[in-house]
């Protein structure tokens, strides 16, 4: 099965990505026997100056020793201004067949993917690699925000973009003190009678950033993947940035904490209503077009060809779910 978007880039399941510090080795086994969709193994900032030599060999240790079934494994190395970028991605693509994925930090410019991406091409020829790693990037910066559009341009091993909200909100100096929360003071007040202010209503500082960023994925052909968010003992607070992401078309949501992972799986899977719609919608438009009709009325509204391309995405979502990918 492939992206409808992008015909080659496979379709794969990414609600809820489990991040887990490299360094702790007591999480693994926990993260490789969790529902997470897929793993991210941290070398950036889960792990401090002096650690990051360990953290590398940890990771590319529990790549090969770890029975991960069939989770996508990222590991996020170092950004490209650390210096330690090359170092990362060499140790890992020259001896991790289990890799699936590369998740680079702070993303300013195409410039740091195709830098990447040349890198793994060089290890990946050297190895004869017939399986390639792709590409995640996270645009976390308001440089890199402003280049979302041609960073989406960047190349083939790009399969998508993550929204970084903790460093996207301190380069912004934005007053926010929890990762991924909405600001209370971001709000307005609603006309009231007489001229006076009248309720409260709270914004969303990250609509923005997020908008163009999935836009930008879905204008290119890649998944638009949603920030973390740190207080994971919030769990409303979780689902109602799981249900905002979904909303504006995200794929899925970054997790801290095991606790997150049955939330985001559920917010991003179709839930039977709306599978059962796309199944009745799909059989009522294939009448349709079989009476040389291009619309058809179902439950009181006018559905058409627009409507079997959401259908279909829904559908290819739940089918991959019930293949247990």
């Amino acid at each position: 099965m492939t992206d409808a978007s992008n015909p080659a880039t496979p379709y794969r399941l990414h609600r809820s990505s489990l991040f887990v510090p490299a360094t702790s080795g007591r999480f693994f086994a926990k993260g490789a026997a969790s529902e997470a969709d897929g793993i991210i193994l941290d070398l950036e900032d889960a792990v401090s100056p002096d650690r990051k030599d360990a953290a590398r060999e940890a990771a590319v240790a529990a790549l090969n020793e770890i029975g991960w079934g069939a989770k996508i494994m990222t590991v996020r190395v170092n950004g490209v201004e650390s210096g330690l970028t090359y170092k990362d991605v060499t140790a890992l693509a020259e001896n991790c067949p289990r890799l699936d994925m590369i998740k680079l930090p702070m993303v300013n410019g195409p410039e740091d993917v195709r830098f990447v991406s040349t890198l793994l091409d060089q290890i990946e020829r050297g190895l004869g690699r017939a399986r390639p790693i792709l590409i995640e990037c996270i645009v976390e910066t308001p440089l890199g925000m402003e280049n979302v559009s041609e960073i989406a341009r960047a190349g083939g091993r790009l399969e998508g973009l993550s929204f970084g909200a903790g460093d996207y909100a301190a380069a912004m100096k934005m007053p926010n003190r929890s990762v991924g929360k909405p600001d209370p003071d971001y709000a307005m007040l609603a006309p009231g009678e007489g001229g006076a202010g009248g309720a409260r209503h709270l914004l969303d500082p990250w609509h923005f950033a997020m908008a163009r960023l999935a836009n930008a994925c879905r204008a290119h052909g890649l998944r638009p993947q949603d920030s973390a968010y740190a207080d994971f003992k919030d769990a409303e607070g979780y689902r109602a940035a799981c249900l905002r992401a979904a909303a504006l078309g995200f794929e899925g949501k970054s997790c801290i904490h095991p606790s997150q992972i049955a939330l985001a799986n559920e917010v991003f899977s179709p839930s039977p209503e709306q599978v059962a719609w796309a199944r009745d919608l799909m059989a009522a438009m294939n009448a349709s077009l079989e009476g040389g009709q291009g619309a058809v009325a179902m439950g009181g509204e006018m559905v058409d060809l627009a409507n079997i391309k959401m259908a279909e995405n829904t559908l290819a979502k739940q089918a991959a779910i019930e293949a247990g990918r």
